[in-house]
């Protein structure tokens, strides 16, 4: 009986592939690091040989660990690190450059000129994005520009794709070359409130439309693996992009919903509904699922560095071993000391958009040490979330009354969470299950599938492991906040 749902989630520094029993439980796990490639300041790649050849490894290795015959699993859900972007021939699937990451800043000055130019507005109002190099058009434009790429493309020779796309290339052997709506939203080149590749923004950029995948709704047939991967062919049915995936995963089916996820940056998800939001503080409009040719709508905040500032502790620093020590170092923290860290190492992301400011740390005295370091890196990313929330509530009356559910390896500090619930003055829950993006993917591919309920009984299966109430007074946190607002006001490039 086919009752298992294998879910690959292939982030930014590793693949991961989990298997899913019937009741929705993750049973095994593979997982594999990848290497990153820095070629220039502001430049990062990724291999996509490396991408697919850990993809493969971890879902056999899942598969195996997870002690089930092949024929046990009925689909296969893909989540996929957002906005990067892979260009290959059509007729040999070789990719002809390295996949550019979402990090890379390369196409700085190129998306400055655009926006000189006046093209942002009519970006926006049809992207729900803003003019950045965040997201993948302008690196797809990149890509083209070297060498004889573009001719080639408009040869049909080459293809494009997000993550999800290019593993779902190669999982078919080249038989479907398609992608869903929340990833085709994340690339600049998607009408997001007619539902198709927008012409003028394809030919602002040179880009030939014939490279671009077919857009599906999130459930959806896109196609069987290859029979010799995994024993048979297996269907692949629901597609995401991490962030989307975890708020599906997370059950924010009801507008007014949200959920923010602390990987390596943070992604907070506000669900808005049927009718997309025009932000008027720089927050993006984009999908958050689309189910039976549906779209839902999400406003969402992007912030570039949240655990990758304990990363930066940990490897730039090495003031710590483990991550988990910096719980330890903040609670013991000079209470008095007012320290500010501004980790704006690629810039800064929402609401501000200001990628040519760099980090900053302020308020240190002779007295500063690991602790007090370690305590302001750690709420730095509570002070960000509570900018993207403000922001949202300026934005949608909605976002006013809302529970923050959280997920991500960064919820596994208590004092961060309980920071963040004092921060916001709103509660904050952390489920049971932590693999909340993995989740989205395996219920989206298992609803499609037939094995998963639907989605008001996957809602009301949603496990709560602990709710975060706010404990810090009006006053103390109205101060603590305006500290921070000065010190990213003295950080900001302009």
């Amino acid at each position: 009986m086919s009752d298992h749902i294998l879910a690959i989630d292939q982030g930014t520094t590793s693949s991961r592939a989990i298997v899913f029993d019937p009741r929705l439980q993750p049973v095994a796990v593979g997982q594999e690091e990848f290497a990153q490639h820095f070629p220039r300041s502001g430049w990062v790649e990724h291999d996509p040989a490396d991408i697919w050849s850990t993809t493969a490894a971890t879902c056999r290795a899942a598969i195996e660990r997870a002690e089930v015959a092949h024929h046990h699993i009925a689909a296969i859900g893909i989540t996929n690190q957002r906005e990067t972007v892979v260009v290959w021939e059509r007729a040999s699937g070789r990719p002809v450059h390295r996949a550019i990451v979402w990090q890379d800043r390369r196409t700085s000055e190129f998306c400055q000129r655009l926006k000189a130019e006046g093209h942002e507005p009519m970006v926006t109002h049809k992207t729900g994005l803003l003019l950045d190099p965040y997201f993948s058009a302008t690196k797809l434009a990149w890509i083209l520009d070297q060498d004889d790429n573009r001719a080639r493309a408009r040869r049909g020779e080459l293809v494009f794709g997000t993550i999800d796309t290019y593993l779902i290339w190669r999982l078919t052997g080249g038989a479907v070359h398609a992608t869903d709506a929340t990833n085709a939203a994340r690339t600049m080149l998607y009408n997001i409130r007619e539902g198709r590749w927008e012409d003028d923004l394809l030919q602002l950029l040179d880009i030939p439309a014939g490279m671009l995948p077919e857009v599906r709704d999130s459930a959806a047939d896109f196609g069987h693996t290859r029979a010799d991967l995994f024993g048979r062919p297996i269907p692949i049915s629901g597609v995401a992009g991490d962030q989307q995936a975890a708020t599906v995963g997370q059950a924010c089916f009801q507008p007014g919903m949200m959920k923010s996820t602390y990987g390596t940056g943070c992604f907070a998800l506000l669900n808005t509904g049927a009718e997309p939001v025009a932000s008027e503080n720089r927050l993006l409009t984009t999908i958050a699922y689309q189910l039976d040719g549906v779209p839902t709508y999400a406003l969402e905040g992007s912030i570039f560095i949240a655990g990758a500032v304990v990363q930066w502790l940990r490897d730039g620093l090495k003031m710590i071993r483990e991550a988990a020590e910096t719980q330890a170092l903040a609670e013991a923290a000079d209470p008095m000391q007012a320290v500010y860290l501004v980790p704006a190492f690629t810039g800064l992301g929402a609401p501000y958009w200001d990628a040519d400011c760099r980090g900053a740390i302020y308020g240190i005295t002779r007295g500063t040490g690991p602790a007090e370091l370690a305590r302001a890196a750690l709420e730095s990313v509570g002070y960000q979330t509570r900018d993207l929330l403000e922001a949202m509530c300026r934005d949608w009356a909605g976002a006013s009354d809302t529970v923050l559910r959280v997920d991500g390896g960064m919820t596994a500090s208590d004092f961060a969470m309980q920071f963040l619930a004092d921060i916001l003055g709103a509660p904050v829950d952390r489920p049971k299950i932590p693999e909340t993006t993995a989740l989205g993917a395996a219920w989206l591919a298992g609803m499609k599938a037939g094995v998963y309920p639907g989605m008001d009984e996957f809602a009301a299966n949603w496990a709560l492991d602990r709710r975060f109430e706010p404990a810090m007074e009006p006053a103390t946190r109205d101060a603590k906040y305006a500290g921070w607002k000065d010190a990213v006001r003295r950080t900001l490039s302009r």
